[in-house]
């Protein structure tokens, strides 16, 4: 035998207050929302019935009750003990013979949703030439339905929902929190509604609604200071037409962190769905703060979320689309006002030009880089030198940007975000573009080489030089360069920076990891750093003449040292005791004398 399930009402009350609605303010939204399909229903039939929804705060009614009027098509008898006492049924799509698109509610559970602010619940409701029916819901399951006495009886169509607050739910009843929620949820509305005396909705979107439209980009701005408390830096119209999606984007005019995802204005049939949703715009669009309307996205059952299917993919691709055409538009009619947004959000941009090409080439044009020569746009930068060198680590740059300079040597600086992911794309959407990462090893083959016969004549102090380094893994080279004023230059090779990465962490490894390490180091190709002494340098001419061994060693590992600092190379513990030993070495060989004595 079949049985029908049990539900407790409470429970449930219980349930959508914790885990479905976000805050018992709702209550304002659904009743809005049942009058508004209420209305849309009865215009249906009757194009000129009143559009007018009235709500009435405790402190206006004077009995300590909420009350709501609409202008709507009722309900008769048989559909209140249908609709009003049936939890999960929509009663706009299945019993009032309209599409699920026409209305606002799809769940059936708006007036529900009251119990959460209220004991009671009483429907007084008249559809067309049928009596007025009374309904009568208490929060503990049970619920009433007659005709209603004489002094109820709604001389027109349209319903009256009443309200009497828990004891614990009198912070939401009060005039000002109603007026605001009512603003809040339902400003746009396309009906008037009413606190009191106080009309909350301002007649519609302030952004075009219909093809073709023109933009107010003056009352865009003051909505938008109003909304955001500052000027946007632009206003974007946003359309999907098979969304039912119209609204706008503004474009944010200070920066924001990429990590943070944007939480945009999102209505649905001109009732505020949610000021906070996710996913609407792609990640890489952060500085833009989206208010929109959409008659076909599907809302969550709270209806405080979008719900996420292939049609918010489809809508989020063509928002995407849309920002990025305003980016193309920007650089192709304004490069100085293009130039200002770069500025502000240049990783939004370049985030986007990892994947996709047109931006990729805004990029390349309009963004200007730092390298060794000036700051240039990529576009630039080829202009003038042709193949694109670039260094992947701000480290690196800073390494080796003046010594490449000195050498005619121009380089990009490619150590900031994004940026030698987006050289190394530059081939892929322009096959003439040459690029070249830089290797520090390579500088050596731009340096000068000496003189066979001074080469020659400094193989002892080569040898010395070689024994003070040898425990540190370097190699010593004596080359000619510039800048004179440099002594000498530490160079790393991505390989001997990967065998010393390696070293370091065979020391840190357990016993069975350092196994494996031992093998990789085994197979890595032999490559040291090289300390490159600049024999057009005077001090190092002075040093490679010096006959005393000890002071040879002292004086290079001090050149050693310097090369590390000035090259922001990292500092071992063993490099560290070394600048310390050369300089108590050199400053004791600077004074010298015996100690003086404490018993003359």
């Amino acid at each position: 035998m079949d049985r029908t399930f049990q539900v407790d009402l409470r429970g449930v009350v219980d349930l959508l207050s914790h885990h479905l609605y976000g805050s018992p303010r709702v209550y304002v939204r659904e009743l809005m929302q049942n009058a508004v399909d209420a209305i849309t229903a009865r215009r249906a039939s009757e194009p000129d019935a009143p559009a007018l929804v009235r709500i009435f705060p405790p402190e206006l009614t004077g009995d300590g009750t909420l009350r709501v009027h609409d202008t709507g098509i009722g309900l008769t008898e048989a559909q209140v003990h249908e609709l009003l006492a049936t939890i999960g049924r929509s009663s706009k799509r299945d019993e009032l013979g309209f599409s699920r698109h026409e209305f606002l509610g799809q769940f059936g559970i708006g007036l529900l949703s009251c119990f959460l602010v209220a004991d009671e619940i009483r429907v007084v409701t008249r559809h067309a030439d049928e009596p007025t029916v009374l309904w009568t819901g208490y929060a503990d399951g049970r619920y009433a339905v007659e005709v209603a006495p004489a002094g109820q009886q709604r001389p027109e169509p349209g319903t009256t929902v009443t309200l009497v607050p828990r004891r614990d739910a009198d912070q939401w009843f009060g005039t000002a929190t109603v007026t605001e929620l009512a603003r809040l949820y339902g400003s746009l509305l396309p009906v008037t509604v009413r606190v009191g005396d106080t009309v909350t909705t301002t007649g519609g979107p302030p952004w075009p609604t219909a093809p073709g439209a023109g933009v107010d980009r003056p009352a865009l701005t003051r909505y938008a200071r109003q909304l955001l408390g500052v000027d946007p830096f632009d206003v974007v119209p946003l359309s999907v037409p098979e969304a039912g999606l119209t609204g706008v984007a503004f474009i944010l005019p200070t920066p924001v962190n990429p990590a943070a995802r944007a939480g945009h204005r999102v209505y649905l049939k001109r009732m505020l769905l949610t000021e906070h949703a996710d996913g609407l715009l792609p990640d890489w669009a952060f500085f833009a703060h989206c208010v929109v309307d959409a008659g076909e996205l599907r809302p969550t059952a709270s209806r405080e979320a979008l719900y996420e299917d292939a049609l918010l993919t489809a809508t989020r691709e063509a928002l995407g689309d849309q920002v990025r055409g305003w980016l193309v538009r920007l650089a192709r009619h304004d490069p100085r006002r293009l130039g200002e947004f770069l500025q502000v959000h240049h990783l939004g941009v370049k985030a986007l030009a990892v994947h996709d090409d047109e931006m990729l080439r805004l990029v390349d044009r309009w963004w200007p880089m730092e390298t060794n020569v000036g700051t240039l746009t990529l576009a630039e930068f080829r202009q003038r030198h042709g193949l694109v060198r670039y260094a992947a680590s701000l480290d690196e740059f800073r390494q080796l940007a003046a010594v490449a300079a000195a050498q005619d040597l121009a380089v990009v600086n490619a150590g900031f975000t994004y940026d030698a992911e987006l050289i190394e794309r530059l081939p892929a959407v322009d096959r003439s573009v040459l690029i070249e990462r830089l290797e520090p090893s390579d500088l050596t083959t731009r340096f000068d080489a000496l003189d066979p016969a001074v080469e020659l004549a400094l193989r002892p102090f080569l040898a010395g030089a070689q024994r003070a380094l040898e425990r540190l893994g370097c190699e010593v080279v004596v080359r000619a360069y510039d800048p004179v004023s440099l002594p000498a230059l530490y160079l790393v090779s991505r390989s001997a920076a990967f065998n010393d990465q390696l070293a370091a962490t065979r020391d840190a490894a357990d016993e069975l990891w350092g196994g494996v390490l031992d093998a990789l180091a085994a197979s890595a190709p032999p490559d040291r750093p090289q300390l490159v002494l600049n024999h057009r340098n005077p001090l190092v001419r002075r040093v490679t003449t010096l006959d005393d061994p000890e002071l040879v060693g002292l004086a290079v590992e001090a050149l050693y040292g310097q090369a590390l600092l000035l090259g922001h190379h990292p500092i071992r513990a063993a490099d560290a005791a070394l600048l310390n030993s050369s300089f108590l070495g050199l400053l004791g060989r600077a004074v010298p004398g015996r100690e003086s004595g404490t018993d003359e």
